[in-house]
Protein backbone atom coordinates (compact mmCIF):
# COMPACT_ATOMS: atom_id res chain seq x y z
CA UNK A 1 0.00 0.00 0.00
CA UNK A 2 1.32 3.45 -0.89
CA UNK A 3 1.16 6.30 1.59
CA UNK A 4 -1.89 8.54 1.07
CA UNK A 5 -1.58 12.23 0.29
CA UNK A 6 -2.42 14.32 3.38
CA UNK A 7 -3.55 17.93 2.90
CA UNK A 8 -3.83 20.38 5.77
CA UNK A 9 -6.81 22.73 5.36
CA UNK A 10 -6.65 26.52 5.31
CA UNK A 11 -8.54 28.37 8.04
CA UNK A 12 -10.75 31.05 6.51
CA UNK A 13 -13.81 33.13 7.28
CA UNK A 14 -16.83 33.33 4.97
CA UNK A 15 -19.04 36.30 5.83
CA UNK A 16 -18.44 35.69 9.54
CA UNK A 17 -18.63 31.88 9.49
CA UNK A 18 -15.27 30.21 10.31
CA UNK A 19 -14.38 27.33 8.00
CA UNK A 20 -11.58 24.91 7.19
CA UNK A 21 -10.90 24.52 3.45
CA UNK A 22 -8.68 21.61 2.35
CA UNK A 23 -9.84 21.68 -1.27
CA UNK A 24 -8.76 23.07 -3.66
CA UNK A 25 -5.09 22.81 -2.81
CA UNK A 26 -1.90 23.29 -4.81
CA UNK A 27 -1.28 19.60 -4.15
CA UNK A 28 -4.75 18.43 -5.13
CA UNK A 29 -7.14 20.37 -7.37
CA UNK A 30 -9.99 17.87 -7.33
CA UNK A 31 -11.15 14.48 -6.08
CA UNK A 32 -13.62 13.02 -8.55
CA UNK A 33 -16.03 15.87 -9.33
CA UNK A 34 -15.30 17.61 -5.99
CA UNK A 35 -13.37 20.84 -6.58
CA UNK A 36 -14.15 22.63 -3.32
CA UNK A 37 -14.64 21.41 0.26
CA UNK A 38 -15.58 23.64 3.19
CA UNK A 39 -15.93 22.38 6.74
CA UNK A 40 -18.17 24.94 8.47
CA UNK A 41 -16.78 24.72 11.98
CA UNK A 42 -19.20 24.36 14.87
CA UNK A 43 -20.09 27.94 15.73
CA UNK A 44 -22.50 29.32 18.34
CA UNK A 45 -24.33 32.47 17.29
CA UNK A 46 -25.71 34.69 20.03
CA UNK A 47 -29.33 35.84 19.97
CA UNK A 48 -29.83 38.42 17.25
CA UNK A 49 -26.98 37.08 15.11
CA UNK A 50 -26.46 34.25 12.62
CA UNK A 51 -24.79 33.24 9.41
CA UNK A 52 -25.52 35.65 6.55
CA UNK A 53 -24.13 34.73 3.12
CA UNK A 54 -25.47 37.48 0.90
CA UNK A 55 -26.57 37.07 -2.72
CA UNK A 56 -23.75 35.76 -4.92
CA UNK A 57 -23.40 33.98 -8.30
CA UNK A 58 -22.24 30.57 -9.53
CA UNK A 59 -21.61 28.87 -12.88
CA UNK A 60 -20.45 25.42 -13.92
CA UNK A 61 -20.92 23.62 -10.61
CA UNK A 62 -23.36 22.09 -8.15
CA UNK A 63 -23.33 23.16 -4.50
CA UNK A 64 -24.21 20.61 -1.83
CA UNK A 65 -24.87 21.70 1.74
CA UNK A 66 -25.10 19.11 4.52
CA UNK A 67 -25.54 20.05 8.18
CA UNK A 68 -24.74 18.26 11.41
CA UNK A 69 -26.29 20.96 13.61
CA UNK A 70 -28.34 24.10 13.08
CA UNK A 71 -30.47 25.26 10.17
CA UNK A 72 -29.94 27.26 6.97
CA UNK A 73 -32.43 29.08 4.81
CA UNK A 74 -31.57 28.61 1.13
CA UNK A 75 -33.02 31.02 -1.46
CA UNK A 76 -32.03 31.26 -5.12
CA UNK A 77 -32.82 32.96 -8.40
CA UNK A 78 -34.69 29.83 -9.54
CA UNK A 79 -37.41 30.69 -7.02
CA UNK A 80 -36.39 28.15 -4.37
CA UNK A 81 -36.91 29.04 -0.70
CA UNK A 82 -36.02 26.09 1.50
CA UNK A 83 -35.17 25.53 5.15
CA UNK A 84 -32.36 22.97 5.44
CA UNK A 85 -32.18 20.82 8.60
CA UNK A 86 -29.44 18.50 9.91
CA UNK A 87 -29.11 15.43 7.70
CA UNK A 88 -30.86 17.07 4.72
CA UNK A 89 -29.18 17.63 1.36
CA UNK A 90 -29.51 21.04 -0.28
CA UNK A 91 -28.47 20.58 -3.93
CA UNK A 92 -28.19 23.43 -6.43
CA UNK A 93 -26.87 23.06 -9.98
CA UNK A 94 -25.82 26.45 -11.34
CA UNK A 95 -25.48 25.72 -15.06
CA UNK A 96 -24.99 28.96 -17.00
CA UNK A 97 -25.80 31.14 -14.01
CA UNK A 98 -27.67 31.10 -10.70
CA UNK A 99 -27.55 33.39 -7.67
CA UNK A 100 -28.36 32.29 -4.13
CA UNK A 101 -28.23 33.27 -0.47
CA UNK A 102 -27.75 31.17 2.66
CA UNK A 103 -28.64 32.47 6.11
CA UNK A 104 -29.75 31.50 9.57
CA UNK A 105 -33.58 31.42 9.64
CA UNK A 106 -35.13 34.40 11.43
CA UNK A 107 -36.61 32.31 14.26
CA UNK A 108 -33.21 30.85 15.13
CA UNK A 109 -31.53 34.22 14.72
CA UNK A 110 -33.86 35.64 17.37
CA UNK A 111 -33.10 32.89 19.90
CA UNK A 112 -29.46 32.14 19.06
CA UNK A 113 -28.22 28.90 17.52
CA UNK A 114 -25.32 26.59 16.72
CA UNK A 115 -24.22 25.77 13.16
CA UNK A 116 -21.98 22.93 12.01
CA UNK A 117 -21.77 21.30 8.59
CA UNK A 118 -20.13 20.86 5.21
CA UNK A 119 -20.49 22.59 1.88
CA UNK A 120 -18.90 21.15 -1.24
CA UNK A 121 -18.83 22.11 -4.91
CA UNK A 122 -18.93 19.49 -7.65
CA UNK A 123 -17.78 20.58 -11.10
CA UNK A 124 -20.38 19.89 -13.76
CA UNK A 125 -19.40 17.75 -16.77
CA UNK A 126 -18.66 19.88 -19.83
CA UNK A 127 -21.99 18.98 -21.44
CA UNK A 128 -23.83 20.45 -18.41
CA UNK A 129 -21.62 23.47 -17.68
CA UNK A 130 -23.86 25.92 -19.51
CA UNK A 131 -27.15 24.09 -19.03
CA UNK A 132 -30.21 25.11 -17.04
CA UNK A 133 -30.04 25.68 -13.30
CA UNK A 134 -31.79 23.30 -10.90
CA UNK A 135 -32.50 23.04 -7.18
CA UNK A 136 -33.68 20.07 -5.14
CA UNK A 137 -34.03 19.41 -1.43
CA UNK A 138 -33.66 15.90 -0.03
CA UNK A 139 -34.78 15.39 3.59
CA UNK A 140 -32.67 13.21 5.86
CA UNK A 141 -35.31 10.47 5.78
CA UNK A 142 -34.82 10.06 2.00
CA UNK A 143 -31.10 9.23 2.22
CA UNK A 144 -30.17 5.53 2.39
CA UNK A 145 -28.43 4.27 5.52
CA UNK A 146 -26.71 1.01 6.43
CA UNK A 147 -25.75 0.00 9.95
CA UNK A 148 -23.70 -3.06 10.76
CA UNK A 149 -21.26 -4.04 13.50
CA UNK A 150 -20.97 -0.56 14.97
CA UNK A 151 -20.51 1.29 11.66
CA UNK A 152 -23.22 3.60 10.32
CA UNK A 153 -23.07 4.76 6.68
CA UNK A 154 -25.33 7.40 5.13
CA UNK A 155 -25.03 8.01 1.38
CA UNK A 156 -25.27 11.79 1.00
CA UNK A 157 -24.86 11.78 -2.79
CA UNK A 158 -23.90 9.27 -5.45
CA UNK A 159 -23.39 5.60 -4.77
CA UNK A 160 -21.13 3.18 -2.92
CA UNK A 161 -21.13 0.59 -0.14
CA UNK A 162 -24.29 -0.93 -1.77
CA UNK A 163 -26.19 2.35 -1.26
CA UNK A 164 -27.46 4.95 -3.74
CA UNK A 165 -28.60 8.47 -2.89
CA UNK A 166 -31.56 10.16 -4.63
CA UNK A 167 -29.55 13.37 -5.16
CA UNK A 168 -29.36 13.99 -8.96
CA UNK A 169 -25.59 14.02 -9.42
CA UNK A 170 -24.28 14.63 -12.95
CA UNK A 171 -21.36 12.18 -12.95
CA UNK A 172 -20.25 9.08 -10.98
CA UNK A 173 -20.00 10.32 -7.39
CA UNK A 174 -19.32 9.03 -3.89
CA UNK A 175 -20.19 11.11 -0.82
CA UNK A 176 -20.85 9.21 2.40
CA UNK A 177 -21.09 10.17 6.06
CA UNK A 178 -19.57 7.51 8.32
CA UNK A 179 -19.92 7.07 12.08
CA UNK A 180 -17.76 4.39 13.67
CA UNK A 181 -17.87 3.11 17.21
CA UNK A 182 -14.56 2.51 18.97
CA UNK A 183 -12.72 -0.64 17.81
CA UNK A 184 -14.76 -1.05 14.63
CA UNK A 185 -13.37 -1.43 11.11
CA UNK A 186 -14.43 -0.43 7.61
CA UNK A 187 -12.92 -1.59 4.33
CA UNK A 188 -12.90 1.25 1.76
CA UNK A 189 -13.64 -0.42 -1.59
CA UNK A 190 -12.16 0.73 -4.89
CA UNK A 191 -15.61 1.38 -6.39
CA UNK A 192 -14.57 4.84 -7.62
CA UNK A 193 -11.28 5.86 -9.24
CA UNK A 194 -10.68 8.85 -6.95
CA UNK A 195 -11.46 8.88 -3.22
CA UNK A 196 -10.60 10.93 -0.16
CA UNK A 197 -11.36 10.87 3.56
CA UNK A 198 -11.98 13.80 5.89
CA UNK A 199 -12.05 12.98 9.61
CA UNK A 200 -14.36 15.35 11.43
CA UNK A 201 -13.82 13.93 14.90
CA UNK A 202 -12.18 10.98 16.61
CA UNK A 203 -9.07 8.85 16.36
CA UNK A 204 -8.87 6.78 13.18
CA UNK A 205 -6.14 4.72 11.54
CA UNK A 206 -5.81 3.75 7.88
CA UNK A 207 -4.03 0.41 7.49
CA UNK A 208 -2.53 1.02 10.91
CA UNK A 209 -1.37 4.62 10.34
CA UNK A 210 -3.08 7.42 12.29
CA UNK A 211 -5.09 9.90 10.23
CA UNK A 212 -4.86 13.54 11.31
CA UNK A 213 -8.23 14.94 12.34
CA UNK A 214 -9.69 17.68 10.14
CA UNK A 215 -7.30 17.02 7.27
CA UNK A 216 -7.94 15.69 3.77
CA UNK A 217 -6.48 12.25 3.06
CA UNK A 218 -6.41 11.32 -0.64
CA UNK A 219 -6.33 7.58 -1.32
CA UNK A 220 -4.37 5.87 -4.09
CA UNK A 221 -6.43 4.62 -7.03
CA UNK A 222 -7.33 0.94 -6.92
CA UNK A 223 -6.28 0.30 -3.32
CA UNK A 224 -8.68 -1.01 -0.66
CA UNK A 225 -7.42 0.24 2.71
CA UNK A 226 -9.05 -0.49 6.06
CA UNK A 227 -10.20 2.19 8.48
CA UNK A 228 -10.12 1.38 12.19
CA UNK A 229 -11.59 3.56 14.92
CA UNK A 230 -9.50 3.91 18.09
CA UNK A 231 -12.35 6.00 19.55
CA UNK A 232 -15.84 6.85 18.44
CA UNK A 233 -15.26 8.63 15.12
CA UNK A 234 -17.12 10.76 12.59
CA UNK A 235 -15.87 11.18 9.02
CA UNK A 236 -16.84 11.52 5.37
CA UNK A 237 -15.60 9.58 2.36
CA UNK A 238 -15.98 11.23 -1.04
CA UNK A 239 -14.82 11.11 -4.65
CA UNK A 240 -15.93 9.66 -7.98
CA UNK A 241 -14.85 9.53 -11.59
CA UNK A 242 -12.05 11.89 -12.69
CA UNK A 243 -13.15 15.16 -14.26
CA UNK A 244 -13.48 15.26 -18.05
CA UNK A 245 -10.61 17.73 -18.30
CA UNK A 246 -9.09 20.44 -16.08
CA UNK A 247 -11.21 23.13 -14.49
CA UNK A 248 -10.51 26.80 -13.85
CA UNK A 249 -11.80 28.35 -10.63
CA UNK A 250 -12.18 32.06 -10.05
CA UNK A 251 -14.15 33.33 -7.07
CA UNK A 252 -17.53 31.49 -7.26
CA UNK A 253 -17.12 30.39 -10.87
CA UNK A 254 -15.97 27.02 -12.21
CA UNK A 255 -15.45 26.30 -15.92
CA UNK A 256 -13.42 24.28 -18.41
CA UNK A 257 -13.00 27.41 -20.58
CA UNK A 258 -11.49 30.60 -19.04
CA UNK A 259 -13.67 32.67 -21.40
CA UNK A 260 -16.79 31.44 -19.57
CA UNK A 261 -15.38 32.72 -16.29
CA UNK A 262 -14.45 36.09 -17.74
CA UNK A 263 -17.91 36.49 -19.22
CA UNK A 264 -19.51 35.56 -15.88
CA UNK A 265 -17.36 38.12 -14.04
CA UNK A 266 -18.38 40.82 -16.50
CA UNK A 267 -22.07 39.96 -16.20
CA UNK A 268 -22.06 39.96 -12.38
CA UNK A 269 -20.16 43.26 -12.24
CA UNK A 270 -22.65 44.81 -14.67
CA UNK A 271 -25.70 43.52 -12.78
CA UNK A 272 -26.67 41.33 -15.73
CA UNK A 273 -27.57 38.28 -13.64
CA UNK A 274 -30.69 36.48 -12.36
CA UNK A 275 -31.66 37.81 -8.93
CA UNK A 276 -33.03 36.22 -5.78
CA UNK A 277 -36.55 37.53 -5.23
CA UNK A 278 -36.82 39.96 -2.33
CA UNK A 279 -33.04 40.28 -1.89
CA UNK A 280 -31.23 43.58 -2.32
CA UNK A 281 -27.78 43.07 -0.79
CA UNK A 282 -25.18 41.14 -2.72
CA UNK A 283 -21.50 40.25 -2.57
CA UNK A 284 -19.61 42.35 -5.08
CA UNK A 285 -17.03 40.95 -7.46
CA UNK A 286 -13.59 40.86 -5.78
CA UNK A 287 -10.85 42.71 -7.60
Amino acid sequence: MSSPLVIQPRAEDVEGQPILRPLPSARCRSVGPFVFFDHMLETTYAAGTGMEIRQHPHIGLSTLTYLFAGQIQHKDSLGSDQQVLPGDVSWMTAGAGVAHIERTPEALKASGSTLHGLQVWLASPKEHEQGAGHYSHHPASSLPVSEAMGVSLRMIAGSGFCLESPVPVLSPTLYAEVKMQMATRLLVPAEHAERAIYVLEGEVTLDGEALPSQSLVVLAEGETPTLEADSDAHLVIFGGAPLDGPRRMNWNFVASDPALIERARERWAAGDWPVVAGEVERIELPR
